[in-house]
């Protein structure tokens, strides 16, 4: 079962409106708008828990997470057909 909902009434530039609406699909302008509200907050959240570990740990470099990107392209790249797991 899904949540509950209930109406709000927003208020946002038409432009960003009928943009939102002309890509909103069969879902609906509705859902569509909690979609992006709902990845607004786990950004919001996560930049909460980032600000959290470098108070405590410091900062991380940008060298730090250049080599994390590299680590994830390359274990995508071996996941992929044709990657160095292929057969």
């Amino acid at each position: 079962m899904s949540e509950p909902t209930q109406k709000y009434s927003i208020t946002m530039p038409r432009d960003i409106a009928e943009a939102a609406r002309a890509r909103s699909g069969p879902s609906g302008l509705s859902a569509y708008v909690a979609a992006a509200v709902a990845r607004q907050i786990e950004r919001d959240n996560l930049n909460e828990l980032i600000a959290v570990a470098e108070a405590e740990h410091g900062p991380v470099s940008d060298q730090e997470v250049q080599a994390l990107r590299d680590q994830l392209q390359q274990a995508r790249r071996q996941q992929t057909p044709g990657g160095a797991n292929a057969a």
